[in-house]
């Protein structure tokens, strides 16, 4: 009987040697004469265990990892294929692994299929739920569609937080001949990753979020503008959309239904500034990604003047889990007014980092110390950034607000995509604060004068200070430069540098007297 062995086939798993890890595997048993089917799935989301091999057996998956080439034929000659290498007897053992504490205490709504199945087989998606959010919205209204929507509490995953549903409602009842669904998969900022897993592992998920999507607005084309970045990403999403369409999922007949839905990847143009809505729009439409100014708003003149939905990866594949199962089942996740779960990224200076799926409300403390494990290089937790590049750096005593947007917003925080960037104490805060400004120098589209000439002073002013140049002086002109940027810069590129920097001269101002 052949046993079934899952190595994942995503960018992170790849790079640590997923295929060095299934090529010894093949070679291995076969030599041996043992029976085996190799599955690649998916990664589960556990960066510091990869590659995670796991084996089927009658009582679910046993884990073993994170596994080199080198350690295959130890871990067979242990009895890796007929369960009796158990949590112990290897050192790479790790036991039943929906049994690890770090995936059973996770609540995964949107990431509860990753890392089971082969990301490309359409019977793994419908045997594991899939196309059932579609199945419920094809018997549906677009405004009982987008009502559901409206009660899950559903909010924008890619930084602004704003509500899915109201988004929606504006584009269903804007009149136009064609409407569109554009998905940004543009996903830059520092410490994340939860798209490309989403998209690497669970393609059919986003599919059927966009699918639903259309049905809800009226528009009958969509566009995933994707990370250029991202290569192995765009092979599985353009596969997944042809085997979709062939089995009836898009197209011009969705499922014998009469609703059309069309879907193509666009490859983005390798800039920042086009993770923001109107200068996404603008590189979508083959122009150079500026951002554009509102209103009007994309959602009533977006893609090529048409009404458009433009929503982050996470969005749009939270919607399946929402019409499958009905809004209330959603949003008894989360606090306040951020409803369901969100997916952490945990990354820089960790232990143990990955994808962490929580409901809303955990504290940043738990999701660093508890799931992160601490410090890789084992030396105390300094400081962290959560939101990406943008995004305010936390000292210790804000460690204990709950991963919650309001709660985040009253402390001149971010949550945006969920990226959390750890740092020991040995950074360097001055450092911090210059990069976050020669950031925004490098990427701002340079439309509006406060963003592209206030990031390029800023970076100076700061230098003049660490070179202990009229220090008092340079610290109150950089106050003042950072205040501007905040209130007059088109978009939030440069209304959002300042918040890094300002939360370093707040919480850290000793690393600017230095």
């Amino acid at each position: 009987m052949s046993i079934r062995v899952f190595v994942p086939r995503d960018t992170t798993a790849l790079s640590l040697g997923a295929d060095e890890v299934a090529e010894r595997l093949v070679q291995e048993t076969r030599a041996r004469g043992l029976a085996i089917t190799l599955v690649r799935n998916g990664s589960r989301g556990a960066a510091w265990l990869e590659p995670l091999v796991e084996v089927e057996t009658t009582d679910g998956r046993l884990a073993y990892g994170p596994v080199t080439a080198d350690d295959i034929p130890s871990l067979l000659d242990g009895g890796l294929l007929d369960g009796g290498l158990l949590e112990g007897g290897h050192p790479l053992a790790l036991g039943a692994t929906e049994a690890l504490p770090w995936f059973a205490r996770q609540q995964r709504l949107t990431f509860a299929r990753i890392g089971l199945t082969d990301p490309l087989s359409l019977a793994d998606y419908l045997a594991h739920d899939g196309f059932r959010g579609l199945a419920v919205a094809l018997t549906r209204t677009p405004q009982a569609i987008v009502e559901e929507i409206k009660a899950s509490g559903l909010r924008g995953r890619g930084g602004a937080a704003f509500p899915t549903g109201i988004k929606w409602q504006t584009v269903l009842d804007t009149e136009a001949d064609q409407k569109y669904i554009v998905c940004n998969a543009d996903e830059g900022d520092s410490g994340t990753f939860a798209d490309r897993l989403a998209m690497e592992c669970d393609p059919y998920l986003l599919i059927e979020g966009m699918a639903i999507a259309g049905l809800a607005v009226g528009a009958t084309q969509g566009y995933i503008y994707l990370r250029s970045e991202y290569p192995l990403a765009k092979t599985i999403l353009d596969e997944a959309i042809v085997r979709a369409e062939a089995d009836g999922y898009l197209g011009d007949d969705i499922r014998g239904s009469g609703q059309r839905f069309h879907l193509e990847v666009r490859l983005g143009a390798g800039a920042y500034i086009c993770g923001e809505e109107t200068a996404l729009l603008e590189s979508l439409e083959g122009k150079r990604g500026l951002v554009r100014f509102k209103p009007p708003l994309p959602a009533i003149e977006g893609l090529f003047g048409r009404p458009t939905v433009v929503n982050n990866v996470l969005s749009l594949a939270a919607v399946p889990y929402i019409l499958a199962e009905g809004a209330s089942a959603y949003s008894d996740y989360g606090m306040g007014r951020s409803r369901g779960t969100l997916a952490l990224q945990l990354a820089g200076n960790v232990r143990r980092g990955g994808l962490v799926e929580l409901a809303f409300g955990t504290s940043l403390r738990e999701l660093m110390e508890g799931f992160g494990g601490g410090t890789a290089s084992g030396r105390p937790l300094r400081a962290v950034q959560v939101g990406g590049p943008l995004g305010a750096y936390l000292p210790e005593a804000q460690w204990d607000l709950p991963l919650d947007y309001e709660a985040f917003a009253a402390e001149s925080a971010v949550l945006g995509h969920g990226g959390v960037v750890m740092f020991d104490d040995s950074v360097d805060m001055a450092e911090q604060a210059r990069f976050s400004m020669e950031f925004c120098k490098v990427e701002s589209c340079g439309k509006c004068t406060p963003c592209r000439i206030g990031s390029t002073r800023g970076v100076e002013v700061i230098d003049r200070i660490r070179a202990g140049n009229a220090r008092e002086a340079n610290l109150e002109l950089l106050a003042d430069l950072c205040d501007t940027m905040v209130d007059g810069s088109l978009c939030a590129m440069g209304g959002m540098t300042p918040f890094p920097v300002q939360s370093v001269m707040k919480h850290f101002p000793d690393d600017l007297q230095r």
